[in-house]
């Protein structure tokens, strides 16, 4: 899907984003990301990141994360967004 907002999560019990995610047919879903390390706000709307979305709803704090966004923990706990190669169609299934 791509990134369509980015918002602070003050209420995470770990510095997180809330994420709006497009998946095309599949519609816009949220998720909460620990990723404030590597990422900036401005930096991550329009990019196009992997998800696991047939996890069940995660509520952290007050906010229900729809999706899981995959990434790669660095040892030092840093985490790296799994991300496409090119631009693909969102809601483009991972085979």
């Amino acid at each position: 899907g791509t990134i369509l907002q980015v918002h602070d999560f003050p209420e995470a019990k770990k510095p997180a984003y809330k994420l709006k995610i497009d998946f095309g047919e599949y519609g816009i879903k949220n998720s909460s990301a620990q990723i404030t390390a590597l990422y900036s706000k401005e930096e991550l709307v329009g990019k196009q990141v992997i998800c696991v979305t047939n996890f069940e709803i995660k509520k952290i704090a007050t906010f229900e994360s729809e999706v899981l966004t995959m990434g790669f923990i660095l040892e030092n706990g840093k985490v790296v967004l799994a991300s496409t190669e090119r631009k693909i169609p969102d809601g483009t299934r991972l085979a």
